[in-house]
């Protein structure tokens, strides 16, 4: 017979899991800047998919995490490009713009912060790091001729930091 030894051992999440995902809020929570909608425990553009609206629903006014993040000018995603030729300047910035325009339609959490031109190329800002990670990707797809280097902050922070290079031939 071969008997095991049961241990009462209770397993608790971590604190930042616990941050992370909260418990979802009851009602509806509507943003005062953008206009997104906080319902079944995740934030929404509209009410348009939202099938059970009753109008004994609890309604609030807040901030959503992606303006206040704005606000407190905070991000999570940075991308510096270089070497940007300025031939390819023009679709560089529509290709970003049009990108994180298509993610927000997805997400209303994923945003384009600031888009900003330097002498040599540019720097995006957004408030998910995985968009930034995505949308280098993108750009290195399109464009070819480019180099990327990402990176991410040290633990309590999840910032992701991206490089890219265009080759110059």
């Amino acid at each position: 017979m071969n008997h095991r030894k049961q241990y009462n051992i209770k397993i608790t999440s971590s604190r930042t899991a616990e941050r992370e995902f909260p418990k979802g809020k009851t009602g509806l929570l509507f943003c005062k800047d953008c206009n997104a909608v906080y319902y079944k425990k995740s934030w929404h553009r509209s009410l348009r998919a939202y099938k059970n609206l009753r109008e004994d629903l609890a309604v609030a006014f807040s901030l959503c995490p992606a303006c206040k993040m704005i606000k407190n000018k905070q991000f999570e995603g940075e991308i510096i490009i270089k070497n940007v030729p300025e031939k390819n300047s023009n679709d560089l910035t529509h290709l970003i713009e049009a990108f994180c325009h298509r993610a927000y339609e997805r997400d209303p959490m994923d945003r384009l912060i600031n888009l900003e031109k330097t002498k040599d190329g540019f720097i995006a800002t957004t408030t998910e790091n995985q968009l930034a990670v995505k949308l280098a990707k993108k750009i290195k797809e399109v464009f070819k001729k480019v180099d990327y280097k990402i990176s991410y902050s040290s633990s309590p922070s999840d910032v992701a930091y991206v490089v890219l290079t265009f080759k110059q031939f």
